[in-house]
């Protein structure tokens, strides 16, 4: 398929060698706990794709992530899935980087760590509840002498088994004394951290989803990035990027194990000319929407359409690709559903784009009123 031949090509060639390591594990071999595939994306290089070439990163753009992204979850859902939260994480957290002052030094340093080590950097946001905003806080934060104490839990958190830097948001006092947001840098072998079982679904289960418990885990002052009074849009700016990175790159993610399917019908043959067409229509509309989000992240853009674009294009895709699932696997036959099943598998696994967070409830109204002219407002 032309379109995911383009984004192999991308994966190729920011991870030489990682789709052929890949193709030598049996199928469900990478789809249960304790896959290889973790240690081989680490091995390819794959946690600095995202990081700036000043932080020994490869510096890649929107566009050449989300087409890495759909050829890894093409081969493997639960690999893309995985690494969708230490991508958007790092994407998140370094734009912030590219603005002397909005980092620490302690923060730079544990971030330029990611990509010379191969690090990986798991999510505490939202991202596991569909009503919640992704940058929602889920932890709590006592101030103590040098920093804070950071309790809670999360789950599912992806990569709870591999992550080396565990992320998350909090609300913390600002310097007026209200309410702020604050997010949380924490080497993942802090005391006070503890994973517990949590997955139970076979889909995506080589993901890592499992729960994250922090119990008064000190994290110091400079691990913290907060508003202050001379940068009072330093949290909002971080919001918009990782709301719209995120959407970007799990959209993706499902396109891929979409385009798999649609990939089995038009290499067998299946159907008429026309079914196939239509699947063809379908993927590479999703794509296309995806790819114009992407051009418009690369271009500078994380103003309030690019997030309302990238909100139009997650909820197309979430519907495309299950379109496009249900249809090839119709096309494939009973057959394949009796005898190969990775059909079922990748079917499956384009269904979950419906549980990560925004929903399309708590979206509507702000949709409607932004296409009706007014100002995009989601909580």
């Amino acid at each position: 398929m032309r379109s995911l031949d383009v984004a192999r090509e991308a994966c190729e060639k920011h991870h030489p060698g990682l789709s052929q390591a890949i193709a030598e594990v049996p199928f469900f071999d990478r789809e249960t706990p304790g896959s290889p595939l973790l240690a081989a994306f680490r091995a390819a290089g794959g946690p600095g794709l995202l990081v700036p070439a000043e932080h020994g990163g490869q510096g890649a753009g929107p566009l050449a992530a989300m087409r890495v992204m759909r050829a890894l979850a093409a081969d493997s859902p639960s690999l893309g899935a995985a690494v969708t939260m230490h991508h958007f994480t790092t994407a998140t957290l370094f734009a912030l980087a590219g603005t002397p002052g909005r980092l620490t030094d302690a923060q730079l340093g544990l971030l330029s760590r990611i990509a010379g080590e191969n690090l990986l950097a798991a999510s505490g946001w939202a991202e596991g509840r569909t009503n919640q905003n992704i940058l929602t806080p889920s932890m709590t934060a006592v101030p103590t002498e040098g920093g804070w104490l950071v309790s809670g839990g999360k789950r599912p958190c992806s990569l709870a088994h591999s992550m080396d830097l565990f992320t998350a948001s909090v609300s913390v006092p600002a310097e007026n004394g209200e309410p702020g947001l604050a997010m949380l840098l924490i080497p993942a072998d802090r005391p006070g951290i503890s994973v517990h079982p949590f997955w139970r679904s076979p889909i995506l289960a080589a993901a890592e989803s499992d729960e994250v418990r922090l119990d008064d885990v000190l994290v110091p002052d400079d691990l913290v990035v907060r508003t202050t009074s001379d940068d009072p849009t330093r949290l909002d700016d971080l919001q918009a990027a990782g709301f719209v990175w995120f959407e970007l790159l799990i959209s993706s993610v499902y396109a891929g194990a979409a385009s798999a399917l649609a990939e089995r019908v038009l290499a067998a043959g299946r159907g008429s000319l026309t079914d196939r067409a239509d699947l063809v229509v379908r993927v590479d509309s999703a794509v296309g929407l995806l790819e114009g989000v992407a051009r418009a992240l690369e271009d500078g853009d994380v103003g309030e359409d690019t997030v309302a674009a990238v909100l139009v294009a997650r909820f197309a895709v979430q519907d495309l690709v299950v379109q496009v699932a249900a249809n090839a696997q119709e096309l494939l036959g009973g057959m394949a559903f009796i005898g190969e099943p990775e059909v079922s598998y990748l079917a499956a696994a384009t269904r979950p784009l419906a549980f990560h967070p925004p929903s399309r409830t708590s979206t509507a109204e702000a949709l409607v009123g932004w296409a009706s002219g007014g100002p995009l407002t989601l909580s």
